[in-house]
């Protein structure tokens, strides 16, 4: 065995070892893990070159999808219809006034700035303008939240990703055509989201059945999350959102105790199932360890000899984070503690929506393609690490809630 995979190993178990320390580190100090994690993305990557994207290939983005949806699989799980119900108002007017909001600053911000096509500067704002389930989900389950405010951000953040890839490939196939059609791309959000939700509850349902048969084979345990794979896909190959269907899946799933399921039973004498303790316990393992590489995979990818690029980058991001507290104030209702109001004002981390698409007109040799993607890969990293950071501070210094407090006066 050469050295170099020598030390790879080594530094996978090191890795491992140091995401439990930082995220025991998060709950006594408030140090966010997710910050700590991209740094080390960062030094072996574009810092020292140890390591740099291409190594990886489409590995990485391959990687990447799979942690989203197994992140968002496993969210679902922990929500009950009951919550769900109460947070589907707050969720749905802080998602799409977030996501309009953003996309109309970066939008006009860069269309001032490099003067580009109308089309392509919002199709850019489109890219930016939802939120990061990979970030939101695993932070939002180590504060101090009430169920349904958490349940919201999770909303947001799950529902946001549909508006990003719909508008922004609505925007980029309306640049490569030169017109743009309204009618279709409302259609398309539409059914995007009814189907994205019909695939994912039909196939809740379907492993509901299957459960108790899958259990009795041997090492069946990883059959659960390669279904949830599999649902991904097609969704996707239907021309759907796969990462909706796959938070659907865990949802109903969670609930399937309460779906009426009378006409079925007349089919069939096998009792529908949802996941053991066991299984729940798992999937919580299973998604920290992706969580870990996945922020990790964030640093390395980060260009940072564009120094232009990470100054766009970081204006967008502080005109985003400026943004949300007006965005929340509006729309989100006094019935929720000021305390979680004032967290979900801290919670606007562009993630891998954002990054992907940002690599298609720079694939399609869109003329300032490859300043499209590293302004994203910027926004990105720069949205994660002020989330960070306002994440540790409110935690730690009372300042931070004294200034959003001001804004959330009941």
């Amino acid at each position: 065995m050469g050295i170099e995979v020598t030390l790879a190993v080594v530094f996978v178990g090191v890795l491992i070892f140091a995401a439990y320390l930082f995220a025991e580190f998060f709950r006594v100090k408030s140090v966010p893990d997710v910050l700590l994690l991209i740094i080390i993305g960062l030094i072996i990557g574009p810092i020292t070159g140890i390591v740099n994207q291409s190594m990886l290939g489409h590995v990485g983005s391959v990687f990447a999808n799979i942690t989203l949806v197994i992140i968002l699989f496993e969210g679902g799980l922990n929500l009950r219809f009951d919550v769900l119900r109460q947070a589907l108002r707050g969720s749905a007017s802080i998602t799409l006034i977030n996501f309009l909001v953003s996309m109309l600053l970066a939008g006009t911000f860069t269309l001032f700035i490099f003067d580009y096509n109308p089309i392509l500067s919002f199709m850019l704002g489109a890219f930016l303008g939802g939120t990061a389930s990979a970030i939101i989900i695993p932070t939002v389950a180590q504060l101090k939240m009430q169920t349904n405010s958490k349940t919201i951000l999770i909303l947001e953040s799950a529902v946001s990703d549909v508006f990003c890839v719909v508008v922004g490939l609505a925007l980029f196939e309306a640049y490569m055509m030169g017109e743009l059609r309204i009618g279709i791309l409302v259609g398309n959000i539409a059914s995007g989201f009814l189907f994205s939700i019909i695939v994912g509850v039909i196939a809740g349902i379907i492993w509901s059945f299957l459960l108790n048969k899958i259990r009795m084979v041997k090492n069946s345990i990883f059959t659960t999350p390669a279904f949830v794979c599999i649902i991904f896909g097609v969704s996707e190959l239907l021309g759907f959102n796969g990462a909706i269907s796959a938070l659907m899946f865990g949802v109903a799933l969670a609930n399937i105790d309460i779906i009426p399921l009378s006409l079925l039973h007349k089919v069939t004498k096998i009792t529908p199932n949802t996941l053991n303790e066991t299984e729940k316990i798992f999937f919580s393992e299973g998604v920290f360890l992706l969580k870990t590489f996945f922020f990790v995979y964030i640093g390395m990818s980060i260009v940072l000899t564009d120094v232009f690029s990470i100054i766009v980058g970081g204006l967008l991001a502080c005109l985003f984070y400026l943004a949300r507290i007006f965005i929340v104030k509006l729309s989100v209702r006094t019935n929720i503690p000021k305390e979680d109001r004032i967290v979900m004002a801290l919670m606007v981390p562009k993630g891998l929506a954002a990054a992907v698409l940002a690599s298609l007109p720079l694939q399609a040799g869109v003329q300032g393609g490859e300043l499209i993607q590293n302004i994203t890969y910027s926004a990105v990293l720069i949205s994660i690490v002020i989330n960070a950071l306002l994440v540790f501070a409110n935690a730690r210094y009372t300042f931070v809630g004294k200034f959003y407090g001001a804004f959330f006066r009941d």
